[in-house]
């Protein structure tokens, strides 16, 4: 393997335009943003910038939406090599467009690439490349209540080999989907199945990091959660199978009556980001909010002697979901068709006022695209 230093990466990058000759006509991208769905249609634009060993970060450019042609070598084919985020832009009243700590996701992605053994993209090169996007595909921003443009910046290494080690051609690349509203009939709580037989990662592997490969190993236990009529699956820890970790997608947490916050900690669990925005405004009114090991026992407990009294899941597509129920091969905790909590639906009702614009930003979280 080469030793070569990269090329220092002119810092700021320089982003090209090439303009879509193809871009949907203005009615019909109305008419998709009537009803978007989630990941279902795609702006006209995309951004691309390369990495090499020898090059750093360069050709830095947003182009037509369209195929990334790679070798059928490609290392990340073969030796999974790749990571990704997820943010939303939110349009406000007065018509610009926002997103929500994009810094967080820079230094999130960075932690990943760092673990994936890929290169690091800077913080200001990652908010540029949404600004740039944003530019020429504003339009697809939509105006309804509690939608959004759904964000996803990726990186993946490109280079053609057949070798276990890192690659020394990397490709970082962003797309969007406008999103509808997630909870379409409005919020309602929601079940979630404990999986005993499958982990979705273990003590000192990849769970921290958002790449693919973790998701894929909470599909299975997913298909399965929603045979047993649940929405999300939990994961316990790999180790003992006792500590509450997170859910396919989604953090967890955990309200006890004398109004303190509790989230699962371990070093297999994803840094939400969300997470941490629930944790800062919990404390700005007040409430005790720790991240601890937390047993399974602990929650049944708890939800037996009503020391527990509101559980919900958090991230960035929900926001934040009310749990009814935690069902297993051997036990169920809540009520099937118990209500929303009140400081679950209180803490989600004030981050998407903050998001959108409706309250203000005391933590300057919000970013303006446009």
């Amino acid at each position: 393997m080469t030793t070569t230093a990269p090329t220092p990466t002119p810092f700021p990058l320089a982003f090209a335009l090439t303009p879509s000759t193809d871009a949907r006509a203005d009615a019909e991208r109305e008419a998709i943003l009537s009803d978007p769905g989630f990941g279902k249609h795609f702006t006209d634009h995309m951004v691309q910038i390369e990495w090499t060993l020898a090059d750093g970060w360069h050709n830095a450019e947003v182009l037509p939406y369209g195929k990334i042609s790679l070798d059928p070598a490609a290392s990340v084919f073969h030796y999974a090599q790749e990571i990704f985020e997820g943010l939303k832009a939110y349009r406000h009243a007065d018509g610009a467009i926002y997103t929500f700590r994009p810094e967080m996701n820079a230094a999130r992605l960075q932690r990943s690439a760092v673990r994936l053994a890929l290169p690091e993209l800077s913080t200001v090169d990652f908010v540029e490349s949404l600004k740039q996007l944003v530019a020429v595909d504003g339009a697809w921003v939509p105006d309804a209540p509690e939608t959004s443009l759904y964000i996803r910046p990726f990186e993946m290494a490109t280079e053609s080999f057949l070798g276990v080690r890192a690659a020394q051609k990397v490709g970082f690349y962003v797309i969007a989907s406008p999103a509808g509203t997630y909870f379409a009939g409005g919020v309602s709580p929601v079940n979630i199945w404990l999986s005993t037989e499958y982990n979705r990662a273990g003590r000192g592997g990849m769970g921290a990091a958002k790449t693919g490969g973790n998701y894929a190993s909470s599909l299975l236990p997913q298909e399965l959660a929603y045979e047993k009529g649940c929405a999300q699956v939990l994961f316990l820890d790999s180790q003992e199978g006792k500590y509450l970790e997170e859910l396919g997608g989604m953090n967890l947490f955990l309200v006890y009556k004398d109004g303190t916050l509790v989230t699962p900690e371990s070093d297999s669990i994803l840094s939400g980001i969300t997470r941490d925005s629930i944790m800062q405004l919990a404390r700005d009114r007040g409430h005790n909010v720790e991240i601890r090991r937390v047993t399974i026992e602990e929650w049944k407990a708890g939800s037996e002697s009503g020391d527990i009294v509101e559980v919900f899941a958090c991230g960035t597509a929900a926001v934040i979901a009310p749990v009814a129920q935690l069902r297993s091969e051997h036990f169920t905790l809540g009520e099937a068709n118990a209500p929303a909590g009140e400081l679950t639906m209180s803490l989600r009702q004030e981050l998407t006022d903050i998001q959108y614009g409706r309250l203000p930003d005391k933590h300057n979280w919000l970013t303006r695209l446009n």
